[in-house]
């Protein structure tokens, strides 16, 4: 094969690389997008075209309840926190959107633990997620939140998450209030746990 052989294949090597590389790159863009963008749940829009005033009041969205586990393997339920404004955050160690908020959570959770629950749930599938490498980095990073494990993807398939990191605000009465996908600034975190303590 002589030099221009050579050089010709190679180029068509380099290109195909690119190829492969940016459609990588779109496929993992799409799924993981790092952007906040509010998610669909919550409120719905109130009833303007009906005439009876109740009707013309925000509709509220009653949170799925659902089970998870604690790192002792106990059990806990949504429905278990009634009573406070909860904090329902979708994460796993793999992913570098929700590495990026997790500080944010510890110290918002250190400031509002008393006041509200933050439940930072494991997406633990046994192979990418493992419940060793999540507790380790929790550990590593020297996070004081509690996690939870949603070993089966049980709670994940109730509230519809199919990117991660995903954040729902819960009320006392079990509402969804609002949620986003992509990370959260510890600015929103504080804002919208303001309004939530407010009412």
């Amino acid at each position: 094969m002589n030099s221009k052989t050579k050089l010709i294949v190679g180029i068509v090597a380099f290109v195909l690389f690119l190829g492969i590389a940016y459609t990588a790159y779109s496929s993992l863009s799409e799924n993981y997008n790092p952007a906040q963008e509010p998610v669909t749940q919550g409120q719905d829009k109130p009833d303007t075209q009906s005439g009876d005033p109740a009707a013309q009041e925000e509709k509220k969205t009653e949170a799925p309840n659902f089970t998870v586990y604690g790192t002792d393997g106990t059990e806990h339920r949504l429905s278990d926190f009634r009573g406070k404004p909860v904090v329902l955050n979708f994460w796993a160690s793999w992913c570098p959107p929700c590495r990026e908020e997790m500080p944010h959570f510890n110290e918002v959770y250190a400031q509002y633990k008393d006041d509200v629950t933050f439940l930072m749930v494991d997406l633990v599938d046994g192979q990418r997620e493992t419940e060793e490498s999540g507790q380790a980095f929790v550990d590593q990073e020297g996070y004081d939140f509690p996690i939870y494990l949603d070993k089966n993807h049980q709670a994940a398939s109730v509230y519809g998450v199919s990117t991660i990191p995903t954040t729902l605000f819960i009320d006392g009465e079990g509402y969804i209030e609002t949620g986003y996908r992509g990370p959260l600034k510890k600015s929103t975190l504080e804002t919208i746990l303001k309004d939530m303590l407010k009412q």
